[in-house]
């Protein structure tokens, strides 16, 4: 048995959360090199790197699942979970053909949308594990607590994921992290009598929690004070060093060619020729001759259609072979719940039996 001791230096798990409007995505934003998945449309006015906004629960994991595999940042920014939750519900709903969470019966959607993210979760730390740190940013909520051992309730500040009383997606999304920072406001009431009965608040200065308190949820590993001004800088050491962007910096590019002699020519290397297979035949395909899909098709499938290079002659194939529809139907006269429980839902599996197709077509695409 092999016995490894001392800090072992790698990607981050972090978790953001604060009221609306305090600046989490801004402060997201100072993270190494961020790639942010937008999930409710809140950077729009920022200088960042962002994907597609996903409309599905399925292209926000075929986005993550792009990031694990070609380390395109060195940060990968979810903003926000909560938005995602609700992509992850509808998706739930839409598979079992369910109207909504509470149709499932006392509890047990929750029990499935816990699933999902544990699954979603578990992803993520594949991501982790690549070398690039992973921000979650979320909503708080208030909610009235009541310990077994006191008397009395008081109010306290949650993740706003799940089950508004008794969520159960929250406790996973804190355990999973490394760090999970709060948000918020500091305010003073100040008295405005001579009596001290009357008081009026005063202050507004940001600042953010990292400790464990009766009235939020925060915690780090890193020794932090319980309480920072809400300002990246406070935390940037904890991150120097962790960079998991595939290519090399332009510096360290600029070092090799200095290594060169000046007189003597680079060796020319011969590109490798890649082994046919399913990365390569979806490369294959080009994206700027694919043909636009229908606009009647559902956004949700249309997305993952563009993202993937798939067309709706391929769409039709897969249907037509479970024999669902004629291979003739436009996909844009499927039933809408087909299309989104069956298609849009088991999205990873209709790609699986699309790139089969492809690899048995001599001619795949043109």
């Amino acid at each position: 048995m092999e016995i490894i001791k001392g800090r072992i230096q790698g990607a981050k798990k972090v978790v953001v959360y604060g009221p609306e409007g305090i600046g989490k995505s801004t402060f997201a934003s100072k993270f190494p090199d961020p790639l942010f998945i937008d999930t409710e449309g809140s950077t729009k006015s920022m200088d960042v790197s962002r994907t597609k906004k996903p409309s599905s629960w399925a292209m926000l994991q075929e986005q993550v699942r792009y990031v694990r595999d070609n380390r395109c940042c060195a940060t990968l920014v979810i903003d926000t979970m909560d938005w995602a939750e609700q992509m992850c519900i509808e998706a739930i709903c839409d598979k079992h053909h369910k109207s909504g969470i509470e149709d499932f019966g006392y509890g047990n959607g929750y029990v499935y949308v816990k699933e999902e993210l544990g699954r979603f979760l578990n992803l993520l730390e594949e991501v982790v594990e690549k070398g690039i740190h992973v921000v979650l940013t979320a909503h708080a909520q208030i909610r009235k607590f009541e310990q077994p051992d006191e008397l009395g309730a008081y109010d306290r500040y949650e993740l706003k994921l799940g089950k508004k009383t008794s969520s159960q997606t929250a406790p996973l999304v804190k355990e999973w992290a490394d760090m999970v920072l709060f948000a918020n406001y500091k305010t003073y009431a100040v008295a405005v009598d001579d009596k001290g009965k009357k008081h009026k608040a005063q202050g507004g200065r940001r600042v953010m929690y990292t400790t464990h308190n009766p009235c939020w949820d925060a915690k780090n590993r890193e020794g932090l004070a319980e309480e920072l001004p809400f300002d990246f800088g406070e935390i940037a050491h904890i991150f120097s060093g962790n960079i998991g962007r595939k290519e090399e910096s332009k510096h360290e590019e600029k070092k090799q060619e200095e290594r060169i002699p000046e007189k003597k020519e680079a060796p020319v290397i011969p590109e490798a020729v890649p082994e046919k297979g399913k990365e390569d035949i979806f490369s294959a395909r080009d994206e700027n001759a694919m043909p636009e899909p229908d606009p009647a098709i559902p956004q949700a499938l249309r997305d993952l259609m563009k993202e993937n290079k798939v067309t709706e002659w391929d769409i039709q194939n897969v249907v037509a072979a479970r024999g669902y529809y004629p291979s003739d139907t436009p996909v844009a006269n499927y039933d809408p719940d087909f299309v989104a429980g069956v298609l849009v839902g088991a999205w990873p599996q209709v790609m699986d039996i699309i790139r089969q197709m492809w690899e048995k077509q001599e001619i795949p695409f043109n």
